[in-house]
């Protein structure tokens, strides 16, 4: 049967955060219909792989919308902004106005200026997100324990409310309801200052390593779990940073005062002991249902030949003893030769039975941390 209050969901913007939330709601037995509206070649590709029933081209917006329950706006925050000036009168009365943009103040204004008072506007960020950008890229897991912000910024009646939460648990996101301006402080702090500072790191490095190549050969574990996220291209981070740069200014001063205090406890041990432990009790105390590696996780290291399928046999003797592999990643490798691999589980019984159970098979592995 077709979810309680939404019998059609009209995408715009076939992107990963579009494509994605499409597939979660087929994948997770959404009945009703879901519309795309964006470029041919996009509303394609969606259709293809399931995420659509049916789509609209840009051209097509007005058809696109004028029979949705919900209507999702999930393109860059510029184009968000600009759609809510131009949909108001395509959208029925009583229909949902929801959005993927990542900054919420001016988005939410724009849509109390431009929309008809007889919709709602719940303003969304779905806190998830993929080196990988567009339709080919999505997937229905996407949302799976991520945090969705809802950001109303008047009052929304309650059934109208739940339906949308509701809809949105199916994704497998936890939902989370704030003010606007809390929002965009908050994602400035743990999202954006995380994005400038490794900008800043890799950078920094990037330019040591003309004096010296040294520099990025020596760059291991630490230093690249620090700076992935500088392979972020621009494109998604222009508008974020132009509409959010007084928040994301202030946290990176935050920073700076930050970091000038840990260069002021460098030669005092006894101080910076407590400023380290402090940061190792703070990050535990990350909730556990966090979207991504933020739990603790109980890792192991494992070394193995180069040979075809070694990964396999890994996972095979693993998966027959019902130990679920939560992460995985190449250490080094040498080709012809072997390489090391770290694995990461839930638990620390998964962790000693995984190592008992790739040394009985002529496994090399031992406890990472």
């Amino acid at each position: 049967m077709a979810f309680s209050g939404f019998k059609t969901v009209a995408v715009v913007g076939m992107g990963l955060i579009g494509g994605s939330f499409g597939l979660a709601l087929k994948k997770k037995g959404f009945k009703g219909k879901i519309i795309g509206v964006d470029r041919p070649g996009n509303l394609e590709n969606a259709v293809q792989r399931g995420a659509i029933d049916e789509g609209y081209n840009r051209e097509q917006i007005r058809e696109g919308l004028q029979e949705a329950d919900l209507v999702f706006l999930s393109a860059p925050i510029h184009i968000i902004l600009k759609q809510l000036q131009e949909i108001g009168d395509y959208i029925k009365p009583g229909a949902i106005i929801t959005d993927a943009g990542s900054i919420k103040r001016q988005i939410v204004a724009a849509a109390d200026e431009h929309l008809p008072q007889q919709c709602d506007f719940i303003g969304g960020h779905p806190m998830a997100g993929s080196e990988f950008k567009g339709v080919a890229a999505a997937d229905h897991f996407l949302f799976e324990n991520a945090t969705w912000v809802l950001t109303p910024n008047h009052p929304v009646a309650q059934p109208k409310v739940k339906a949308l939460v509701e809809l949105i648990e199916m994704t497998g996101a936890n939902v989370l309801i704030m003010d606007p301006r809390l929002h965009d402080e908050i994602a400035a702090a743990v999202s954006h200052l995380p994005q400038m500072a490794a900008l800043a790191l890799m950078n920094l490095a990037a330019g040591k390593n003309k004096e010296s190549q040294h520099f990025l050969k020596m760059a291991a574990g630490g230093f690249r779990d620090m700076t992935r996220i500088a392979s972020s291209p621009y494109g998604i981070w222009e508008s974020i940073c132009r509409i959010n740069a007084d928040m994301i200014g202030s946290y990176i001063g935050h920073y700076i005062d930050e970091l000038k205090r840990v260069q002021e406890l460098i030669d005092k041990p006894d101080e910076l002991e407590n400023y380290f432990g402090k940061a190792a009790a703070s990050r535990l105390s990350i909730p556990m249902d966090t979207k991504g590696f933020l739990r603790p996780q109980y890792e192991i290291s494992v070394t193995a030949i180069d040979r075809p399928g070694v990964i396999a046999s890994i996972a095979t003797i693993l998966a027959e003893n019902k130990i679920n592999i939560k992460d995985i990643e190449v250490l080094k490798i040498r080709e012809n030769e072997g390489g090391t691999f770290r694995l990461a589980f839930s638990s620390a019984d998964d962790q000693l039975n995984a190592i008992d159970l790739l040394r009985a098979e002529g496994f090399d592995c031992r406890k990472r941390g």
